[in-house]
């Protein structure tokens, strides 16, 4: 094939901020139809899978982890400018991840228990989600995300349709398993009522309460199920730290658990300092 009729595959980009690497694996655990992905786009930044590196423009940019420094502000505010459509992809770039914890104590007080000189870190007081700070055109949630919701995301971006992925609730996944309901059998405080679909709940089948690691769903009345939980014996401090993990910073779940009694029991004051426990 001649270079004037050669086939020009659109650019996609991968790039990390504060995260575990998770999400943007699941591109890789993409095995069978990777070949087929790398086909079909170009593959211009992904550290985890090369070293190489193609300037902008990018036609879709995946976008993993939460915004907690200066240098990832400016950094995000670059790559939207360069990308046509960016994607956000797990917990922490749609909400703020686990680490977005530290937006409800005093600045300071995490890096404290860690490190024996938190003085020389350099971090923003709050952990944020890509969506505060540039245009974000689709957001794919999960910790980690499920990997056909991102091949379904990637398929309908090159062929110019809006993606198909849940939004109903993790309950319409165990009921489609024939799992029965941990909520109403009092078995386990379970968020599955209010946590978006896309894990095949996982956490119900083997008899474990959903945590909701894939965010709240749409029209999520976690008030409501936190009452239903605490009139069957689960205690404040149990839903509280329930609600304050991998999403703890999605508003659905951040006002349930300010509206729980023992909030501040979860997260308490200031404990001891590293220097102060040795």
């Amino acid at each position: 094939m001649s270079a004037d009729t050669a086939v020009v595959r659109p650019t996609l980009a991968v790039w990390k901020f504060a995260s575990c690497d998770g999400c943007q694996l699941s591109l890789l655990d993409l095995e069978p139809e990777l070949l087929a992905i790398t086909r079909a786009v170009r593959i211009a930044h992904f550290t985890e899978m090369t070293r190489a590196h193609v300037e902008g423009p990018y036609d879709v940019s995946l976008v993993e982890g939460s915004i907690t420094t200066d240098d990832d502000v400016a950094r995000i505010l670059e790559i939207r400018e360069q990308s046509r459509f960016l994607v956000t992809i797990g917990a922490c770039a749609a909400t703020g991840g686990v680490q977005a914890l530290r937006n409800f104590v005093e600045p300071g007080v995490f890096p404290a228990m860690v490190y024996a000189h938190p003085e020389y870190l350099r971090a923003l007081g709050t952990s944020t989600p890509v969506s505060a700070h540039v245009a974000v055109d689709y957001e794919l949630r999960g910790c980690p995300i499920d990997r056909f919701q991102l091949l379904e995301v990637i398929l309908a971006l090159l062929a110019h349709r809006r993606p198909i992925v849940a939004t109903h609730s993790v309950c319409q996944e165990c009921k489609a398993r024939g799992t029965v309901c941990l909520a109403v059998s009092g078995e386990s405080a379970c968020l599955g009522p209010v946590t978006r679909a896309g894990c095949n709940a996982l956490c119900p089948s083997v008899g474990r309460g959903c945590f909701g690691c894939f965010g709240p769903s749409e029209g999520a009345n976690v008030n409501s199920l936190m009452q239903w939980l605490r009139s069957h014996g689960h205690a404040d401090v149990t839903l509280a730290r329930l609600l304050q993990t991998f999403n703890a910073a999605a508003p659905a779940f951040r006002e349930a658990a300010k509206n729980l009694v023992a909030t501040k029991v979860t997260l308490g004051a200031a404990p001891r300092t590293r220097k102060e426990r040795s």
